[in-house]
């Protein structure tokens, strides 16, 4: 055990360490001025998906909104509450500002990742889609790179599909343990059974659950923040200068100073909204959406939402309060917790556990849908898919009952990080094609189209599945 932790250690320090953070930076500005700051462009037409009436058409498969809700789950969790909380202890109230930075570029990251995982996306005998860096490796560069793609779809199931899940169980249970006296047992005997329930209902059970649970918690902590930032609204611009001072080395609040900011914004911000990471594309695939492009603005809305929204919620409910104090050693949660108690008092801290309980139990189901759409492209046998549900709900239930057990999903953080590079070079080969495909929705909306059409017969050297693409017959119509 020690050997394979000293390997996994390794991988870690090779990817997290030093290489995989810069080049996430390095490659998320390149796509932003390479893609003529489309995040920017068109961030007015992301707040269309909101839209009530926003549907799909189609029963078996799922909306742009569905899927915003699915990744929105999956990207908001403990690092929007514990993980800033960390940030602005370690790197001063700038990491907040470098967080904010690494989302506006992160913003480009994830829409070029979900717009190609769209277009190579592929319809199953149900109706519905799947797609994902695995799938884009295999018809966006070939058979050849088989080898990477299967690479790819390992390290997922092993860092979301089966790490993950274990210390989200084990949050849920932990917080239910300490805020109500509730007994682990209880807690995982409850989110074992409500995990199977969804992940057996399939994607449309998962986007159904997302659909209520994310705008509740989402909503709810906002409103929370909302309130705290009205009654201390004096304080506004002093935060703000603190916080743009610190980070740009005017003034020092950490030992580290500049770098210590810039090192800690940086790490959360990209762990909170996975830009770049590939995951998101896997759920971004699913959606019955008339353009690539539509769905890949829509994903870059969540990383809005992640980062410059939740995230800032937490960040200014922490140094508005008198408890915040740089780099003292202390748990993140525990900090937000006694942050929102000193601005509102003791009924607070139940609030964030129920926070916490829901940001945990929808990155669970979001990371159970990583992991089957992984497990579909390495098999199509429908026994492998029931006996990863199987295994899934066991991994709840040993990290919700046995805290100590978490210890044996180490290799969760290394492997995500392999993925992350597999990813990341997968985009950089077929940007080419990403290009070409936000050259057909810029002109078609230069045009006056109101909602672009993506027609694949417009690109016949592409390895596409056509049926996936039925937009265009009912727009002729």
């Amino acid at each position: 055990m020690a050997f394979l932790e000293s390997i996994f250690g390794l991988i870690g320090d090779l990817t997290w360490g030093w290489a995989l953070i810069p080049f996430l930076v390095i490659f998320g500005l390149f796509l932003t001025i390479a893609t003529n700051f489309v995040q920017f462009r068109y961030f007015k037409r992301m707040f269309r998906v909101l839209k009530a009436g926003n549907q799909s058409a189609d029963p078996n498969t799922i909306s742009a909104r569905e899927a915003l809700f699915v990744s929105v789950g999956g990207r908001v969790g403990g690092g929007n509450i514990a993980g800033v909380a960390v940030a602005i202890t370690l790197g001063g109230p700038g990491a907040v500002f470098w967080m904010w930075m690494i989302a506006l570029i992160g913003m480009a990251t994830s829409l070029v990742e979900c717009t190609l995982a769209q277009v190579f996306k592929e319809k199953q005998e149900d109706g519905s889609y799947r797609g994902g860096p695995a799938r884009m490796i295999m018809h966006g560069l070939g058979k050849e790179f088989k080898w990477l793609a299967v690479l790819y779809a390992i390290c997922l199931i092993a860092a979301f599909g089966i790490g993950f899940p274990a210390f989200q169980g084990n949050t849920v249970a932990g917080a239910a343990e300490n805020s109500f006296g509730l007994n682990r047992f209880i807690t995982g005997a409850i989110l074992t059974i409500g995990t199977g329930y969804i992940v057996f209902g399939g994607i449309h059970r998962i986007a159904k659950a997302s659909d209520i649970i994310v705008p509740i918690m989402a909503l709810g902590y906002i409103a929370m923040a909302l309130l705290v930032i009205i009654i201390n609204i004096a304080e506004i611009p002093s935060i703000i200068a603190m916080i743009v001072g610190n980070a740009l080395g005017f003034e020092e609040a950490v030992s580290g100073g500049m770098g210590a900011a810039i090192a800690q914004g940086l790490r959360r911000g990209l762990f909170s909204n996975e830009a770049g990471l590939g995951s998101a594309p896997n759920v971004a695939a699913a959606a019955d959406v008339m353009h690539p492009i539509s769905q890949g603005i829509t994903q870059s809305f969540s990383v809005f939402i992640d980062t410059i929204l939740i995230c800032s919620c937490t960040a200014f409910v922490i140094l508005m309060s008198d408890v915040y104090v740089p780099g003292a050693d202390v748990d993140g949660v525990v900090l937000t917790q006694n942050a929102l108690v000193d601005h509102l008092g003791a009924w607070t801290q139940y609030f964030l556990t129920i926070a916490v309980l829901l940001f945990a139990f929808s990155s669970i189901i979001y990371n159970y849908y990583l992991g089957e759409n992984a497990l579909s492209f390495m098999t199509p046998s429908p026994q492998a898919l029931f006996g990863f549900k199987l295994v899934l709900m066991a991994i709840v239930f040993v990290g919700a009952v046995a805290p100590g057990a978490t210890a044996i999903f180490f290799f969760s953080d290394p492997m995500m990080g392999v993925l992350a590079l597999v990813n990341l070079l997968a985009l950089m080969m077929l940007f080419p094609i990403l290009r070409r495909v936000l050259k057909d929705f810029d002109e078609q909306r230069k045009a006056g189209v109101a909602r672009p059409v993506f027609n694949p017969e417009d690109f016949p050297d592409l390895e596409l599945d056509h049926s996936a693409w039925h937009h265009k017959d009912q727009q002729e119509a």
